[in-house]
Parts: C-alpha cells; structure tokens; sequence
C-alpha cells in the first residue's frame, strides 16, 4: 500500500516535533529539516492540529508542539485519518460497476485481508517507538535550517522524554 503525501508529511512533522519534546517549531524549520515546501506542510499541520496531534499557535512566539505525549499517538491512527479512507484498488469504491468481474472475483477480499494487517502492524506502534533515537534524529533534522532560522533550543530536560 502506498502512502499518499498528504500521510508522508503528517509522520514527518510528528516525528520532528517528537524527536525534541517540549519545543515549539515553526513550519519553516520542518520543510526545511524536510527540504518539503512550506505551502505543502501547511495544510498538514492544519490538519494535525484539528485531529488534535498538535498545539498551533500563531503570531509571534507561535509555532506547533505536540499536544499531547508521543506515547499517546497511534501510528496507524495518524495513517488512517491523514489517508481519509484510501483503499488500494477501485474494486472497493462504491461505484463497483467499473468491473465486470466484481461479483465474482476474491480480490477484495484478499486486499481487505491485507489492509486490516497492515493497520494491525500499525497500531502496534506509537510516536515514541519511531524516535526512540532521539538523540541520532536530532542530529539529521536539526542541522537543516533556512536562512535566518535560529537552531532550535534544546529541551530544558535534555534529549529525555
């Protein structure tokens, strides 16, 4: 199964944030760290922020956190809401009548089967398993900065949770 972007950009800005809690970022130092465009991780942040992943606070100051603990994030939570429902083939949309074989053929059931794993593997998984390296993170995204950004303050308890 294929992510879409949309998905891609979502764990991406998680990740970051979740690398050094306790830190409000700004979009411009994700894309950067990301070399994603900027307009790309609005709308995802927006997102992330209504399905309340995120704290976004604008003005001056501002930036996004997590809003809530890495540990209470579910990774196949996040991919489910940020893929709205995609399925892997057309045989699942409403409109089955594409297909002159549909009520007959084992596909979509196979395909369900194998979607339902994929979430399951998912769902085993938190925020805070993906950045259990923190430390090693940190060096690789925050070294990334456009012109005029400041390096990012550490967290006041370190690189610990």
């Amino acid at each position: 199964m294929k992510l879409t972007a949309f998905t891609d950009y979502s764990l991406r800005v998680l990740i970051y944030l979740a690398a050094q809690p306790g830190r409000r970022a700004t979009i411009a130092e994700v894309a950067a760290s990301f070399d994603v465009k900027e307009n790309h991780l609005t709308k995802v942040v927006h997102a992330l922020g209504k399905a309340g992943w995120l704290q976004n606070v604008r003005g001056k100051g501002g930036g996004m956190e997590l809003a809530r603990p890495a540990a209470e994030i579910v990774v196949g939570e996040v991919v489910r809401r940020t893929e709205d429902g995609d399925e892997p083939t057309g045989c699942f949309a409403d409109s089955k009548g594409d297909c002159c074989i549909t009520h007959l053929c084992r596909l979509q059931g196979v395909l369900r089967e194998a979607v339902q794993a994929f979430y399951l593997v998912l769902d085993g998984y938190t925020l805070a398993d993906l950045v259990h390296n923190r430390d090693a993170l940190a060096e690789v995204i925050f070294t990334r900065r456009p012109p005029g950004v400041a390096a990012p303050a550490p967290h006041p308890k370190g690189h610990g949770a």
